[in-house]
Formats: C-alpha cells, structure tokens, sequence
C-alpha cells in the first residue's frame, strides 16, 4: 500500500509540473482612456532588459520588429517601411502603451497586420502546429522589448 501512494504523490507532483510547464501565460488587465490604450503592469511582474530586448527585435526568429519598421539600428540592414519607423517611439507613447501594442496591436487597429505577440493562445488561429497554444513571444520577451523601445526617444 505504501508504495501505491508513493507513486500516486509522484504521479501527481509530474502531472502538475507538465500542467505548469504548459501553461506559463500571465493574464494582463487592458485599460482605456478614450482612445487609448494601456497594459500598466509588467507581464507576469517581470522587468525588462534593454540589451536583451534590443536583440529580440532584430532577431528573425524572435521579435523582428525590423521586417516591417524603420529603426535607429545601423549594424542591422533590409528595415521595414510597411510599419510605423520606431525611432521615437518612447515620445510618442508611454510603456503601458507600448506594451499593448507589442501583446495585441488588433485591441487598437483592428485591421493591423501585425501580430499579437502575447495574445492568449486560445485566441489565435490558423496556426502551425509549432505554434499551437503558445504566444508567440514568451512574456520575459515582451518585457524586454517593451524596455528597449521605452528607450528610443531620438526624432529624425
């Protein structure tokens, strides 16, 4: 008897660290004033780093921001114009408002192309199986994004 209920509590601890494992999306609270929009608090209370963040959105593989915008990255080529150019991105809009647009720019634009990087999974479609029930972008990688464009002040 002793060794089913070893094994039960060893069952049971595997299940709920796969279920853990598998679900690390953080919920956010969207606010609005008017025609703006915020996500106040950092995803999953996780603060940004810039060099990481800087790195994401050059990265194809993880941001890519520059497939589509304009930025003041000059050791990076072939940058987007189908996207606004993010060089002062930090003067236009604050880091809750930057953050929205990074997790679900459709919340604003609803006929945007661009991805929602930190949507709920349950809310994407046409998806590869690679990508089902996943965000695109993890939330460290929002953060630290968001960190990186909160530091782009520069006019042009």
């Amino acid at each position: 008897m002793m060794n089913f209920k070893r094994f039960a509590v060893l069952a049971l601890v595997f299940w709920l660290g796969e279920a853990l494992a598998q679900d690390d999306y953080c919920a956010w609270q969207l606010r609005q004033e008017g025609v703006r929009f915020y996500i106040d608090k950092p995803l999953c209370g996780l603060s940004g780093d810039v060099a990481r963040g800087r790195q994401a959105v050059i990265d194809r593989e993880q941001g890519n921001c520059l497939a589509c915008h304009r930025m003041p990255i000059t050791d990076a080529d072939f940058h987007g114009e189908i996207g606004p150019p993010l060089h002062d991105v930090a003067l236009r809009y604050s880091e809750a408002e930057i953050r929205v647009r990074i997790v679900d720019e459709k919340l604003i634009n609803p006929d945007t192309i661009m991805p929602g990087f930190y949507r709920h999974p349950d809310d994407n479609y046409r998806l590869g199986a690679a990508f089902k029930g996943k965000t695109f972008l993890s939330a460290q990688q929002v953060e630290d994004i968001v960190a990186y464009l909160n530091t782009l002040k520069e006019t042009y």
